[in-house]
């Protein structure tokens, strides 16, 4: 996967679609959010048009990805409170922090959980980086019934509760064209 992404990272920052897609998915997390002086993990976050919104919000942002071209036009960016990190949220990843003792109150992942090879494991990993009441914020193609491209509500409640995650909100934010956006947000509940 990450080598095709990869190949997307020259041009990614310039794609009229992506730049609409990162502003509407941060208006939709502030308008739902308290973001302020928060650490935040932007899993799946590509080239960083997501990072770049956050970054003067919060207190820091970890910003995560397969494709090391798209961490190299991150780093570009040389945004002072945003660690990047080339690689996948897995058990290791999960250990490594927790023994850094480094949890997150918001973790956001935009477009990028349709991609990942076990949607509910990597719920269940993400929610284990969670701080006590910290939030898991999800975008992606809501899945309708003649495309199996993205998420049904049923799918994403279900990987929630199993995460021992309270779903806060599950909504449908914005539109790219004809395809609706699925926003959800979750809240760990078991401290």
């Amino acid at each position: 996967m990450s080598e095709s992404w990869d190949d997307l990272a020259a041009g990614w920052d310039e794609n009229e679609a992506v730049i609409v897609y990162s502003e509407k998915a941060f208006s939709s997390l502030c308008e739902l959010i308290n973001i302020k002086d928060a650490d935040v993990l932007d899993f799946g976050c590509g080239t960083g048009l997501l990072t770049e919104k956050l970054s003067p919000e919060v207190a820091s942002v970890t910003a995560i990805d397969p494709a090391s071209r798209m961490i190299a036009v991150l780093d570009g960016k040389a945004l002072s409170n945003v660690v990047t990190i080339v690689g996948i949220v897995d058990e290791a990843f999960v250990r490594g922090c927790r023994q850094a003792k480094k949890r997150f109150d918001v973790i956001v992942a935009s477009s990028s959980l349709a991609f990942v090879p076990d949607y509910p494991e990597t719920i269940a990993l993400l929610t284990m980086l969670l701080s006590d009441k910290g939030v898991l914020v999800q975008w992606d193609w809501e899945k309708s019934s003649d495309s199996g491209v993205g998420f049904s509500a049923n799918e994403i409640e279900e990987a929630y509760e199993n995460a021992s995650l309270k779903m806060v909100s599950l909504s449908n934010p914005f539109s790219m064209g004809d395809i609706r956006v699925i926003m959800a947000v979750g809240q760990r509940i078991d401290g």
